[in-house]
């Protein structure tokens, strides 16, 4: 069999969300069905080391698509051309996105429908294209994946799809991700923190991850304790972050708020693990992975209670409304006050990071790629 696979969000820059579910699968789903052959459909120069072995045909079909336009093109133009030329048997899209001018059957895993419920945290060119074109491509597809239950029955509900043509593949924290030595923690501290505790939010700063509202909470825990502590931010600066980064110039406590920009993912596994708490507030995830690596590094976990982290993260967090940064607050103090919660955050963490794994959800997400041609 010819797998052709949309593999244009395997960035060697930076590998975010779409990115790492693609690498951890693929890597996975090639080595494990060296029978059948797979064409990798890049939409720029690639990494040789996205190329997983001798089954995997590397094939760049520009330009970038990197706006509505070029989406709409290099999917309805550019792709069905390299489907036919390589006589491919499916294409698998991990994006939310597919062809609608192809013959060839489609896997389309769609993470969540953020672009629904929040549209004003999406360019208002993206937002029209996701509203006009994702009914389309769940009609479109012959099988069709999602991440979370709670994925699976929002889309089920928005879209009135049968709940059986949808599967949950579920996602999962990289294996790196572990417990971080009490000397290399003294040492990330002293890099970052000058030497002090710190809570750690993980992942692109975006208006949706909710950055306004973190700060806002930990003004509030910095008044009440009297603490030393810090807040580190580690990620890029992603989209309408300007209002963000301009507030940080008149924040009263902007001394203690360390960003780190994009950090490789062995120094991430360092600063997460480092940390006294990972602070994840975000309005609506379909998943919610910085939630589970925090966990497999034995750090408590504060996230939001919508969407799909309460799913995931089961008893082993605290939950606060994302949008009273005065509720993030509270957990904050009170994480910082009780070390016995701490504890047992932690060891229900592990119990909850156990149950996911990179291994199953390539499994899960080859059932569904055989379920598109059956």
């Amino acid at each position: 069999m010819r797998i052709a696979v949309n593999t244009r969000f395997l960035l060697s820059n930076y590998l975010e969300g779409y990115g790492y579910f693609l690498f951890e699968t693929l890597r996975r789903i090639t080595r494990s069905h060296p029978e059948h052959d797979f064409i990798f459909i890049f939409d720029r120069p690639f990494d040789k080391k996205f190329v997983f072995g001798k089954n995997v045909l590397p094939v760049i079909a520009g330009p970038a698509a990197r706006h509505p336009l070029l989406w709409k093109y290099w999917y309805d133009v550019k792709v069905p051309v390299v489907l036919r030329k390589y006589k491919a048997d499916i294409f698998v899209s991990c994006d939310g996105f597919c062809s609608l001018t192809t013959k060839v059957p489609q896997c389309l895993l769609v993470h969540d429908l953020s672009f629904l419920h929040y549209p004003e945290f999406m360019k208002k060119s993206h937002h029209l294209f996701y509203k006009h074109y994702t009914s389309k491509f769940l009609a479109k597809a012959a099988s069709i994946a999602t991440v979370s239950e709670f994925s699976r029955k929002d889309i089920a509900k928005q879209y009135k799809i049968d709940d059986g043509k949808i599967d949950v593949v579920l996602s999962a924290a990289k294996e790196l991700f572990q417990p971080v030595a009490e000397e290399e923690k003294q040492r990330i501290k002293d890099k970052y923190t000058e030497g002090k505790d710190y809570f750690i939010y993980a992942g692109a700063i975006h208006p949706r991850k909710n950055p306004m509202n973190l700060l806002r909470a930990f003004s509030i825990f910095k008044k009440k304790q009297k603490s030393n502590w810090k807040l580190v931010l580690a990620g890029r600066l992603a989209w309408k972050y300007k209002h963000f980064v301009e507030s940080l110039k008149t924040y009263k406590y902007r001394d203690d708020v360390v960003l780190t920009g994009y950090l490789d993912e062995e120094e991430l596994v360092r600063v997460v693990g480092s940390a006294y708490a990972l602070i994840y507030p975000s309005f609506w995830e379909g998943f919610g992975v910085p939630v589970l690596e925090a966990m497999k590094c034995n750090v408590p976990v504060i996230t939001s209670e919508s969407s799909a982290m309460q799913e995931i993260a089961k008893d082993a967090a605290l939950y606060a409304n994302p949008a009273d940064h005065n509720d993030i607050a509270e957990k904050m103090v009170l994480l910082y006050k009780d070390e016995s919660l701490k504890s047992q955050l932690v060891q229900r963490g592990v119990m909850v990071g156990q149950q996911y794994s990179w291994d199953r959800s390539a499994k899960l997400l080859w059932q569904v790629i055989i379920k598109a041609i059956k």
